[in-house]
């Protein structure tokens, strides 16, 4: 009877210790080292020296101890890694934007707008642009699929009465040369990055070059809540001009960042699961009534599909203004 308990016991024990042995081999593959030969080496000798500790060391207990001690070291080590603004960074996260605020006038340094003639190929456009923070009227949610239906980007842009978008996106800072991998992001891989950008750019860039599928949700979000949101956001790109943050892949992506920054001007945004699964960040905003619920949600998603618009305006035409043609109208705000 006394005996399953301690067998559970040791049964988790030895999970978490296969657990910990495996990350700590990815760590040191990832991020042991530039070179793959190196971070290779470093990865099997700590992965078998921590199995030969359990294997060969008694009491068993002992070996435990001396396993999680060896983890401790590397953990410790790899939470010393510095993120840096100062690496040979890809053209289109080259420069970090920053903000200056002056009562309602909001300037932006470093906004993109990029001339786009492929993914790759592009005329680089850094701009400095001026907003009126007292005519911002709501907060737009784009949702970008490119694979699986349960996984999306989610990029944020912010309405102004003056016909202005704001669109701010949540990337990766990647290096020349260097790739996007899903699970390199659960390491120490890549720097956070805020795209802030025209939305012909940002927006325009997957519609007709990537060839993702985008949809565009007008969000039921008063202007101060908006506003509130927005001052939140550009606190953390100036601060990251200055220090920069890893992305984590977890913990801090497009999605669970954009969570951390509403959870603090907006009381009660609630836990679920469609916040790691974000392809259904839609399905939960449908739910609590933060986008149009005047008709089912299936109709809804088909009429926020917005790439054959996106596609069709030319290279003078008003993106913003036309990829908004038809959409279910932007709900009411609540009485506050």
């Amino acid at each position: 009877m006394h005996r399953f308990p301690r067998l559970l016991g040791r049964f988790a024990q030895g999970v978490f210790l296969l657990a910990a042995i495996a990350w700590g081999g990815a760590a040191l593959w990832f991020d042991g080292s530039v070179m793959p030969e190196k971070a290779a080496m470093l990865a099997l000798a700590y992965v078998l020296l921590s199995l030969g500790l359990l294997v060969w060391m008694r009491p068993l207990r002992r070996a435990y101890v001396a396993c999680l001690i060896l983890f401790a070291v590397l953990l410790g080590w790899w939470l010393s890694l510095e993120p840096s603004n100062g690496r040979n960074w890809l053209g289109e996260v080259a420069r970090p934007p920053t903000a200056d605020i002056q009562g309602d006038k909001l300037t932006i340094h470093n906004l993109r707008n990029f001339l786009y003639r492929s993914e790759t190929d592009f005329t680089e456009r850094w701009e400095t642009r001026d907003y009126d923070l007292s005519r911002l009227r709501g907060l737009d949610l784009y949702m970008v699929y490119w694979g699986s239906p349960s996984i999306a980007h989610t990029i944020l842009s912010w309405d102004f009465d003056d016909g202005q978008h704001l669109a701010i996106s949540i990337e990766t800072r990647k290096e020349q040369g260097e790739s996007y991998s899903a699970v390199r992001g659960f390491f120490r891989q890549y720097e956070l990055y805020y795209v802030i950008a025209d939305e012909r750019d940002v927006v325009g860039v997957r519609t007709d070059h990537r060839h993702e599928d985008v949809y565009l949700y007008p969000l039921r979000t008063p202007p101060a809540r908006a506003r509130a949101i927005l001052l939140a956001y550009l606190e953390t790109v100036n601060r990251l001009a200055s220090r920069p943050t890893w992305y984590n892949a977890l913990t801090h992506n497009c999605t669970t960042t954009v969570r951390m920054h509403t959870s603090d001007v907006v009381a009660g945004v609630p836990l679920d699961w469609r916040w790691l699964a974000n392809g259904h960040l839609d399905e939960l905003l449908y739910e609590i009534g933060a986008v149009n619920r005047d008709i089912p949600f299936a109709e809804l998603k088909k009429r926020s599909y917005i790439n054959p618009k996106a596609q069709a305006v030319g290279p003078n035409g008003d993106f913003s203004r036309l990829i908004r043609r038809g959409l279910p109208p932007r709900p009411a705000p609540p009485v506050i």
